[in-house]
């Protein structure tokens, strides 16, 4: 259910949000549901389940992952707390898991094999990493809270090179490539910064491009929006934003943006196969006072249970 916000008023929100018609979306037409990853810190585990009630209710999990040493990365297993992050990217034919946890670990795994690591590092509990993405130049981003940075580390030079480059981003919560403007989006407390990543694999520069501050503070997550390579969506403290890269303004005005935006949205992405957009918001009452058990559907509206899971963030996994 929603976290904050009465749940009558939904549909009645949704309705209000265009003042004409638009196309039925394909999940409004019955498309396939697909699946979603979700990182449950109860168990410390990122799981991936079909987007069907029945299958959540018989916890029907097609994937999970957790650092241990059956897998390799015995020895940074004690950095997998609170995992925060779980991201789908594809290198050379190879598709990877790419995860962060608040304990410190950041890794790019294979999947779905699960064993070992394109790259795997601590960067320090007490940086909370948040987010992470991988480069073309083979290089990975790694943003951090606590830290108060975005890194790239220099994986194209190693499966544990801890070699990076550093730029100064408070509260350092999201990292996204941009292929079309060859630059790396990174999200922070008060700002959206697009970064020219210069110098060579092995010594990497990052120099700010663009500074868009955030018109409300907070900023927690960001991710592309698919099939529109101009948009972003961006969530702060208060609200759910979509991000123009070419205007450089932030808008409200999108479709389903009454039921969408809400207070404290951890985490937002749209399926690319149906666009139904899929968000998780804390939940009161909840015993982990960031989290959740449910995530949130739109477009059309809907939600999906795990009774008993500390769900962060929950993405679609368009495998």
């Amino acid at each position: 259910m929603r976290s904050f916000r009465k749940a009558w008023l939904v549909p009645l929100l949704a309705a209000l949000t265009v003042a004409a018609p638009l196309p039925a979306t394909a999940a409004e037409r019955g498309g396939d549901a697909g699946s979603i990853v979700i990182t449950e810190q109860a168990s410390r585990r990122i799981l991936v389940l079909p987007a069907d009630q029945n299958a959540w209710n018989a916890r029907e999990f097609t994937w999970s992952w957790a650092p241990s040493a059956a897998n390799g990365l015995g020895d940074l297993a004690s950095a997998w707390t609170n995992p925060d992050e779980a991201k789908l990217t594809e290198r050379d034919g190879q598709r990877y898991l790419m995860t962060t946890a608040s304990g410190g670990l950041a890794a790019v795994v294979p999947y779905p094999q699960g064993t070992g690591a394109y790259w795997a590092a601590d960067v320090g509990a007490p940086s909370n990493p948040h987010s992470i993405e991988l480069l073309p130049d083979g290089n990975v981003a790694v943003a951090a809270s606590t830290g108060g940075w975005l890194r790239v580390y220099t994986a194209s030079q190693g499966p544990r090179s801890t070699h990076y480059a550093e730029y100064p981003l408070v509260g350092g919560h999201g990292a996204v490539w941009d292929d079309r403007a060859e630059v790396l989006w990174a999200l922070g407390t008060h700002e959206l910064v697009a970064l020219r990543v210069g110098g060579t694999p092995a010594e990497p520069v990052l120099t700010p491009e663009r500074v868009h501050p955030l018109p409300s503070r907070g900023g927690h997550d960001l991710q592309p929006v698919p099939g529109e390579p101009g948009q972003l969506w961006v969530t702060t403290e208060s609200e759910v934003l979509r991000f123009d890269k070419h205007t450089g303004r932030f808008s409200k005005h999108y479709r389903g943006a009454r039921a969408i935006s809400e207070d404290h949205v951890k985490s937002v992405t749209t399926n690319p196969e149906t666009g139904q957009v899929l968000t998780v918001s804390p939940q009161e009452g909840h015993l982990c006072t960031w989290c959740s058990d449910t995530v949130d559907l739109d477009l059309p509206h809907g939600e999906l249970t795990l009774h008993g899971a500390w769900i962060y963030k929950a993405r679609w996994w368009n495998d």
